[in-house]
């Protein structure tokens, strides 16, 4: 079993403290031995499906969906998959807002497996400690591949970014398109789902508050 960083001990931690974390109850399986797994479960719903197995389109088609599973859509379940982090100390005394943009994520939706579509959008007042502009497109995306509902997604990217800055002052916005929206059920093509989470002066400061959700809103 792969050691956990320091960063995603602290950053599950905090999760688990405000009951934000994925309900999860951890495996004692291998990467391979989930794949090995997931494949034969997936042979089976094929089959009940009526699906033939023995054409050459469908025959890897569990293996290929276990290896998906497992090793790509839903890594974030896994810590020792959570992104090396790089803090450096605010020598230049930055006190104005960070922002990234039009962060891009895929996810999925817990409740049917399919594709959550969107972007982020974060933000954070630097303090003492500034982050590598790229650990927070990680960060994002690490919780994104998991089975996800985005109220969720949005608390975990804003505590994981608290924890990691020791400050309050981080704010997201996830707007994003829900397939089980899309493409089943009502079956709306064009709806979006927009979540926005404020910590610190995000939500205590007014100014604070417009500066980041204009930013958001182009």
């Amino acid at each position: 079993m792969t050691a956990l960083s320091d960063a995603a001990i602290r950053v599950r931690s905090a999760l688990e403290a405000r009951g934000l974390e994925t309900p999860m109850r951890g495996t004692h399986l291998s990467t391979d031995e989930q794949q090995e797994q997931i494949t034969g479960l997936m042979t089976q719903v094929m089959d009940v499906l009526g699906l033939d197995l023995e054409d050459d389109s469908l025959a890897e088609t569990p293996q290929r969906i276990a290896k998906m599973y497992v090793r790509e859509i839903f890594s974030g379940l896994d810590y020792a998959h959570f992104p090396k982090i790089t803090l450096i100390e605010n020598k230049m005394q930055v006190d104005e807002m960070v922002q990234v943009r039009d962060i891009t994520l895929t996810s999925t939706c817990e409740h049917h497996f399919v594709t959550i579509d969107g972007t982020a959008t974060v933000a954070y007042i630097p303090r003492g400690k500034v982050i590598g502009l790229s650990k927070i497109n990680r960060i994002v995306q690490f919780f994104a591949r998991r089975p996800q509902v985005q109220e969720r997604l949005t608390q975990q990217v804003l505590v994981a970014l608290q924890t990691l800055l020791e400050s309050e002052d981080v704010a997201i916005s996830i707007t994003a398109t829900h397939y089980c929206v899309k493409a089943r059920g009502v079956m709306d093509a064009t709806s979006a789902t927009t979540t926005t989470s404020l910590g610190g002066i995000f939500k205590t400061r007014p100014a604070t508050r417009h500066e980041f959700l204009s930013g958001v809103v182009r």
